[in-house]
């Protein structure tokens, strides 16, 4: 039986735009791109030229460290562009596709090698440093998260639907390299979840970030200094099935387009690298001012509509950007229609379902930091998490270490950077101090 772990702390935020359980298929057309941005921690090293004809599962580029870890075109035709910025860094890689999806045949044996050769490793994440995994560790687990609790979130038992020979099948081939644990919500009743083979499945019930992996790392085998924990995001695994059932790469996403400035919220079958105007079109008022997001409004990145679809990307949202709010003693509005953990406004007297169309205004300026434990409140890793974030603002390696720093992610702290009244940017703050200790330790 499924091991359950409740979790107190968190804080679950209802925004509206929840995307409806309805899917519409993307056409494949176009130009797509692979950002090296998107596989943080490796340096790129482009291996195509303007002009060159592609295959899905040809590699575009490949890690100048380890150039057996390559990032391959979610579809086939020529290299429109090899987008290069400040100091020649590779922005991205684009692809102008044919309409085939003409692809690479993988017959690899083994695991890892299939795995390499395939470009799906690039996806794996690894604790420490939540970077892309270094392919000469050996893990002592891998961990995949079957649900996100962050704020508009896709549906991960939604996606899975007519999927889920796929998902198993990347799971199986999973445990032939480490370990496999599978996290899985309590809502959660799908049997390819809660009956999962060739893995450890845990329930977890509690608030967001309970979907978090590195929450989940802690409550299960938290890492300690030399160990290696790898992640893959649960429809990475999909990826990871298609490839062992088919021999083939196909990068196809089930996203949730959501949020509250989306008309129709659904969600929409697509491919890594799809131009944002394609997934937004006819979604979003363009004459208002909004911030359009790659991922979930408390962990994802900030783009616009000539983007595209971010690798990791399961939802794309987008929400008021607020800079057009001008309010007349906005500070002693009862805000009935704003969200506060604080009480501030009159909003906490409404039922806990009530939905909120928050935007991307901050509403303060950053300020001391006063130790009054509302990171611990929403934090549910056994870490003091306030006291971490000020050893890596003082460049305290040595209590960053014994405070736990190897097990954390920026993602981790998203819930308590919502809370903060110090508005302090927690995720780029962590991400600095991972960054620094990576350094150190190489």
């Amino acid at each position: 039986m499924a091991n359950v772990i409740k979790l107190r702390k968190g804080l679950d935020v209802n925004l509206k735009g929840k995307a409806s359980l309805e899917i519409i298929q993307t056409k494949v057309g176009g130009q797509y791109a692979l950002v090296p941005d998107d596989f943080y921690g490796m340096k790129p090293k482009v291996v195509v030229k303007e002009g060159d004809t592609v295959k899905v599962g040809d590699a575009l580029f490949v890690d100048k460290n380890h150039p057996e870890v390559k990032f391959v075109s979610p579809v086939s035709g020529s290299v429109a562009l090899v987008e290069r910025g400040e100091r020649r860094k590779v922005l991205s890689v684009r692809v102008d596709a044919d309409g085939k999806q003409e692809s690479v045949s993988f017959t690899e044996k083994d695991p890892l090698k299939l795995l390499l050769a395939s470009g799906l490793f690039g996806f794996f994440r690894m604790r420490p440093y939540d970077v892309v995994a270094n392919p000469e560790d050996k893990p002592k687990a891998i961990f995949v998260s079957a649900f996100n609790s962050m704020p508009l979130a896709a549906d991960f038992e939604f996606v899975l639907k007519g999927q889920e020979k796929e998902f198993q099948a990347g799971l199986s081939l999973l445990s032939k390299i480490a370990k496999v644990y599978l996290g899985v919500s309590k809502q959660q009743t799908a049997p390819a979840l809660t009956a999962a083979k060739d893995c450890t499945v845990n329930i977890f019930d509690g608030p967001a970030p309970a979907g978090n992996v590195g929450v989940q790392i802690n409550h299960i085998s938290p890492i300690n200094k030399g160990e290696v924990v790898w992640t893959l995001g649960a429809e990475e695994v999909i990826f990871v099935g298609r490839l062992v059932l088919t021999g083939k790469v196909d990068l196809t996403r089930t996203i949730a387009v959501a949020g509250s400035e989306v008309k129709t919220p659904q969600y929409v079958k697509t491919l890594v690298g799809q131009p944002l105007a394609a997934v937004l079109k006819g979604q979003i008022d363009e004459q208002k001012s909004l911030r359009i997001i790659n991922g979930n409004p408390m962990v994802g990145v900030k783009t616009s509509k000539d983007g595209f679809l971010a690798a990791h990307a399961t939802e794309v949202t987008v929400i008021p950007e607020g800079d057009d709010v001008y309010e007349m003693l906005g500070w002693i509005a009862p805000r009935f229609k704003e969200f506060s953990t604080s009480r501030s406004y009159f909003s906490w007297l409404k039922p806990k379902k009530t939905e909120y169309a928050l935007d991307a205004r901050i509403k303060g300026g950053e300020r001391h930091m006063i130790m009054s434990g509302e990171y611990d409140r929403v934090f549910p890793m056994d870490i003091y998490a306030g006291y971490l974030v000020k050893a890596i603002i003082t460049g305290d390696i040595d209590r960053q270490e014994a405070l736990g720093i190897y097990e954390v992610a920026p993602e981790d702290f998203a819930i308590a950077e919502f809370v903060d009244s110090s508005k302090l940017e927690l995720q780029r703050i962590v991400r600095e101090g991972l960054d620094i200790l990576r350094k150190e330790n190489a």
